[in-house]
């Protein structure tokens, strides 16, 4: 295959797609696949570009607002340096912002362009964390009790109850993100995701385990489970620095409690249309009940994040897990062709 991989972008979890996309682009040229590398704020990359953005690692915070404007400000030739190589299919290594929330995938419709993961309207579904959580609950997926802004303080403390998480509504990888305990924390927490999104999430905290389980071609793959080392939630350092976690696959727990967990992150990935793959995060309190946190239709892909992980217990390494989402990405399309032809 002739494939094109889309990374970097312009949201703050720019660092962490360019790390995807560094390990993605290996891979596919690891088993013989042909690939170009574009980065979504500049264009098609060169060799000499691409092997000088690609050596860069995952920063300790995210990608900050300054840089971030100079990324919008970078031309972009997105349709040009896929059309003009002829591409079989997009790989999609973007997270956050534009890459993840329906924008990109919505550009590549329109350009008729193959592209791996979901298409526009259930990305656009999956990223706001408000809609997510109503589809979870209509689908009969238990999630935390939560507020939208504008509300207040004392509404938060009444109808929730401290702690309190409060967050974006359309970031990823916990930026933005605050857990409350004391109710004169609660103003600032709400101006620092504010900071990040006009739309800000308030939701109860649960206490617990955390899990996560990779979806592939509508099947649940390994349970897993993320302790983190940094910090008392998978914050964004937990997720992107060595040692930041302890990641185990497949999780510790009963073939009852595993077999619930895969039927839940099936029904979440369904209610919200998702397609090709995905990974479902959850609590596990002390009561042994199960609360859906998300779920990330473009989670992380270097050999070590959390999806391969999910995907090597299977037998399914990173190489064979890059090249077999190309192959939904293309059946996908194929399909879209044949129902309009």
């Amino acid at each position: 295959m002739k494939i094109a991989v889309f990374f970097g972008g312009n949201s703050a979890e720019r660092d962490v797609s360019i790390a995807s996309g560094c390990q993605v682009i290996a891979a596919l040229r690891e088993i013989g696949h042909e690939v170009i590398s574009v980065d979504t704020a500049r264009g098609l990359l060169t060799p000499h570009e691409e092997h000088q953005l690609l050596e860069k690692g995952v920063d300790t915070t995210p990608f900050d607002e300054k840089s971030l404007l100079i990324t919008h400000e970078q031309a972009n030739q997105l349709t040009k340096a896929t059309r003009s190589k002829s591409v079989d299919v997009v790989f999609l290594a973007l997270h956050g912002g534009t890459g993840e929330d329906g924008t990109i995938q919505a550009f590549m419709d329109l350009a008729r362009l193959a592209y791996t993961g979901s298409g526009h309207k259930a990305s656009a579904n999956a990223m706001d964390k408000d809609i997510s959580k109503q589809l979870f609950r209509y689908a009969g997926v238990p999630t935390a009790d939560w507020l939208m802004m504008p509300v207040s303080k004392q509404d938060i403390i009444d109808k929730i109850g401290l702690p309190v998480v409060i967050k974006s509504n359309s970031q990823g990888s916990s930026v933005g993100l605050t857990i409350v305990k004391r109710p004169e924390d609660i103003d600032a927490a709400i101006q620092k995701a504010y900071q990040h999104d006009d739309e800000v999430m308030i939701e109860k905290y649960i206490d617990g385990r955390e899990l996560t389980v990779g979806i592939l071609d509508e099947t649940a793959l390994s349970v897993g489970e993320i302790i983190p080392k940094f910090s008392d939630h998978f914050d964004y350092e937990s997720k992107y620095q060595v040692g930041g976690a302890e990641e185990t696959f497949p999780a510790d727990l009963s073939e009852e409690e595993t077999k619930l967990v895969k039927e839940l992150a099936l029904k979440a990935h369904k209610v919200l249309k998702l397609e090709g793959y995905s990974r479902v995060d959850f609590r596990f309190d002390s009561k042994g009940q199960l609360w859906c946190l998300e779920a990330n239709t473009l989670p992380g892909m270097t050999a070590t994040s959390l999806l391969p992980q999910s995907a090597n217990v299977l037998g399914i390494d990173f190489p064979k897990l890059c090249e077999k989402i190309c192959q939904l990405a293309i059946k996908r399309f194929k399909k879209g062709q044949d129902k309009h032809s």
